[in-house]
């Protein structure tokens, strides 16, 4: 596939814009039709995206139709609020089949998953488990957590987040009713005070989210300052299925 382009280029969001579509693969897995697309940003070169596209998402009673796909574009968002960088570059554009999400294919192992990572890269698991309680991730599979070749733990497939009402399905409930760690309650904190002042890149949740769900958001992040611990489960159906 070639080298693809570090996800921590300052105009990376611009290159996933702007690049030239030049083909499209499928990917011949999920409930929900993704791509590879292949693209041309010329000067800055040739590179990979994950792209979602709106009409192929498939019907579910509890989501909102055809929202998934800016709910992987705010999981980004979230994580740049965060400054905690799990989540590749992703935007809404227009595709072969139309308005979706595309995020930087990142490079991986694929035979390394969240059960290779649990023992090694617990502060980063840890990270991606409060992700997911404040972005009400409904989908974390093992198969979700990826092994950069840059060395990162990048956390992937985010259209099943953000649901005003508890959704949390996750398999990272090794540090369920721990403290959390105190730098990350601090980030926590960072963010709730971005939500308070209306920063700029915190609007960007608006033109994503629904009015309730951010008011839900805002209420999970209170919960978790309140408590400074990793929620236990105490419901039905904790895990998501497949697990990997």
């Amino acid at each position: 596939m070639g080298k693809n382009w570090c996800p921590d280029r300052p105009d990376i969001l611009e290159i996933l814009r702007e690049a030239e579509i030049q083909g499209f693969d499928l990917i011949p897995s999920g409930s929900n039709y993704a791509f590879v697309l292949q693209l041309d940003a010329g000067e800055a070169g040739k590179g990979l995206a994950v792209y979602k596209p709106k009409r192929g998402e498939a019907p579910l009673w509890d989501y909102p139709g055809g929202s998934l796909y800016k709910r992987e574009a705010a999981a980004y968002v979230l994580s740049e609020l965060l400054g905690w960088q799990l989540v590749p570059p992703t935007i809404v554009r227009d595709g072969p089949h139309g308005v979706g999400s595309a995020q930087l294919f990142i490079e991986h192992n694929p035979r390394v998953t969240f059960f290779n990572l649990r023992e090694s890269r617990q502060f980063e698991l840890q990270r991606m488990a409060l992700f997911d309680v404040v972005a009400n991730n409904g989908d974390r599979k093992g198969g979700h957590c990826l092994l950069g070749v840059d060395g990162r733990v990048w956390g992937i497939d985010h259209g099943l987040t953000f649901h005003h009402e508890l959704k949390l399905r996750t398999v990272i409930w090794d540090y369920a009713g721990e403290p959390a760690p105190p730098a990350l309650l601090r980030d926590l904190e960072a963010l709730r005070a971005l939500l308070e002042r209306d920063h700029a890149t915190a609007a960007q949740l608006r033109e994503l989210l629904s009015r309730q769900e951010l008011s839900a958001l805002r209420q999970r992040l209170e919960r978790l300052l309140r408590d400074r611990r990793f929620p236990e489960s105490g419901y039905r159906r904790p895990v998501p299925w497949p697990p990997v």
